[in-house]
């Protein structure tokens, strides 16, 4: 089974970097996607204290506990740094959306033995059929 199917089939914990309670944008789409579809968001994002009703934490370090995986929604220009946190506090997974990955965050990934998903977007993957989600990479 591939990863991606693995982590949207059934109930998962997703940590959101650069969540946001404009609803206009990237962020909150990834957050209320994943709620919409069952799963846990843990929002990051040290500008706000909540999204919706949900607590929103300043840094991944602030966790209450690790995440089955880490949603980048922020720049590529961030994506080395965010990689390196995520290996630094033993996060399983980091998934950067098209327009949030970097060859570098890439690189430390491979190098950090951190799995890193990356060229295909989580909201897509949950809009499409379920009988689609067996030809996911």
């Amino acid at each position: 089974m591939s990863k991606i199917k693995e982590l949207v089939e059934t109930p998962h914990t997703f940590a959101v970097v650069g969540v946001s309670q404009d609803k206009s944008k990237y962020g909150y789409e990834l957050f209320e996607v994943l709620t919409k579809h069952g799963h846990t968001v843990m929002p990051v994002n040290p500008k706000y204290n909540n999204i919706e009703d949900c607590a929103c934490y300043p840094s991944l370090a602030a966790l209450p506990k690790v995440p089955d995986a880490v949603i980048s929604a922020i720049s590529p220009a961030a994506a080395e740094q965010l990689a390196e946190t995520c290996a630094d506090l033993h996060m399983p997974v980091l998934w950067m959306p098209p327009g949030t990955d970097s060859a570098e965050a890439i690189e430390v990934c491979k190098q950090k033995n951190l799995h890193a998903i990356y060229d295909i977007c989580p909201v897509f993957v949950l809009k499409l059929p379920r009988e689609r989600w067996t030809e996911l990479p």
